[in-house]
């Protein structure tokens, strides 16, 4: 099982967003349409192939939202808690002898890390950052990796996501996708295909 980090192992972030626009005052829906913004879309790219820092992040896309620049990726993700119903489910699949991975989008770690605290290395069989092999979702390089890393063949894995557009990525290489958008709905259809008991 390969999962995603924003959104399926935390908090939906479409409400880590919302909560975000109203600490900072300022309209629902100015982040996503600025992430929807060519200039938006590209910083996040960049960003995610480690091509710029956190800090040059945070100055341009501040300005597509009209906010100050300090700090900005930390409160954006101020609420991406962890999802503890999903993380779960990942101990449980492992115990069980699945193997485990973390595919993330990722977000840089310095000055701020968003992966703080989740204890990935220590829960997951692998993870892969996006920035640390400059290459992201939903390229096919980055899910060959994936698969390489776990030893399984794509047709023996299955992809967790709140992205269709991975989804679909993932599905033309043969691997089993699945949308998370829900944690509890997302728990349970894991629990239902792996055939593991409720906690």
């Amino acid at each position: 099982m390969i999962f995603d980090f924003f959104g399926v192992l935390t908090f939906n972030m479409v409400e880590v967003i919302s909560c975000f626009e109203d600490r900072e005052k300022i309209t629902r829906g100015t982040f996503l349409r600025a992430w929807a913004d060519p200039r938006g879309q590209e910083l996040f790219r960049q960003l995610e192939l480690g091509a710029i820092t956190q800090i040059d992040w945070n100055e341009g896309f501040a300005a597509l939202i009209d906010v100050a620049p300090d700090n900005l990726i930390a409160r954006y993700l101020h609420d991406a808690f962890p999802a503890h119903q999903v993380l779960k489910v990942a101990q449980q699949a492992r115990n069980a002898g699945i193997k485990t991975a973390v595919l993330s989008n990722s977000l840089g770690r310095e000055p701020y890390d968003p992966y703080a605290g989740f204890d990935l290395h220590n829960t997951f069989d692998e993870v892969v950052f996006s920035a640390e092999h400059g290459v992201r979702k939903p390229d096919p390089a980055i899910f060959r990796l994936v698969l390489d890393k776990l030893g399984v063949s794509a047709e023996r894995c299955l992809f967790v996501d709140d992205s269709e557009e991975n989804l679909a990525a993932a599905y033309r290489l043969g691997i089993t996708p699945l949308l998370a958008l829900d944690e509890k709905v997302v728990t349970a259809r894991l629990r239902g295909v792996l055939g593991l008991p409720d906690l």
